[in-house]
């Protein structure tokens, strides 16, 4: 069973399966929105998938899956309004991006979060919500501490980040990974790290994918209050902070006694096994495709059904 993966590389390969697992072969087919999408559309007629999911869907234009037979799935990725939740520009921005959509070109559509249903079923229906996966590559034990207790953020540089950021910079070790960094290079990063920070893009709530990423690197991971949590329990799988001090009143404390917070690593990595994409996706798309045979298809001009 062949299944295709479509969206940017840089942020979504580490999302993707990347080798085959159970009876599904993988393919990763790099896009960004406003690529003319020709030669994407020729490549996925050239291998044939039996499943496109596309992370962003809103990057697809219309006509791009014509004539191909696979299932096709949107898999949302970005924070969106909430019902009577916080108002922010960048989340509005990010709505007005999902609007363009042409939601008859995908089958089903995933969300990352199920907080922003009831905004998103404006525009089309939610099959299911769970968090982005982690490819295998990127899975480590939890490994003792190094003697420079490296401390790793990857995300571009927001005004909300660096005020969080800028004490704990000048006095621990932290490294900052803005853009571009990925596949081996990252995970050697992380190879060389012992906790990671997650902050949100903007000064609302969200759930990021480096969450799940530093969890099944075996890091310890510091961030800010999750939501939705997705199972993680603050204090039990990772330090939830708030603020720059609380940043760096963690660190410090980390720096102190790193085998302290063994305990948070180690159950941190157990439940980052929920994200591991050789689990997820085999299951996922054996779902899809009953639910699709069972359902029924939403792409109208699709040559043949699954």
């Amino acid at each position: 069973m062949r299944l295709a993966f479509v969206g940017q590389a840089t942020y979504f390969h580490y999302c993707a399966l990347e080798q085959p697992a159970g009876d599904v072969e993988p393919r990763f087919f790099d896009f960004r929105a406003g690529l003319d999408p020709a030669p994407l559309s020729a490549s996925l007629r050239d291998w044939d998938p039996d499943v496109i999911v596309v992370f962003r869907p809103e990057i697809i234009p219309a006509g791009t899956f014509e004539g191909l037979r696979a299932v096709t799935a949107g898999f949302l990725t970005e924070p969106l309004p909430r019902p009577g939740g916080i108002q922010h520009p960048d989340l509005e921005r990010r709505l007005a991006d999902l609007e363009r959509v042409h939601a008859p070109s995908f089958d089903r559509i995933i969300s990352f979060d199920p907080l922003i249903v009831p905004t998103v079923e404006r525009l089309m229906p939610v099959w299911r919500t769970m968090p982005i996966p982690v490819a295998d590559p990127y899975f480590a034990p939890v490994a003792p501490p190094r003697r420079r207790h490296r401390v790793l953020f990857t995300g571009r540089s927001t005004e909300h980040r660096e005020s969080i950021l800028a004490s704990s910079k000048h006095v621990f070790e932290l490294a900052h990974l803005a853009h571009g960094v990925t596949d081996e290079r990252l995970i050697e990063f992380l190879a060389d790290s012992d906790a990671g920070v997650n902050l949100h893009n903007e000064d609302y709530p969200t759930f990021e994918n480096r969450v799940c990423v530093y969890l099944a690197a075996g890091l310890l991971l510091l961030s800010e209050p999750l939501s939705p949590e997705h199972g993680l329990v603050p204090g039990s799988d990772f330090i939830e902070l708030a603020n720059g001090d609380e940043l760096y009143s963690a660190l410090a404390a980390f720096h102190e006694d790193p085998e302290a917070f063994r305990p948070l690593r180690e159950s941190g990595r157990r439940k980052a096994e929920q994200y591991r994409a050789s689990n997820v996706y085999p299951r996922l798309v054996r779902d899809l495709l009953r639910d699709v045979q069972v359902f029924g298809r939403s792409v109208p001009n699709a040559a043949t059904s699954a």
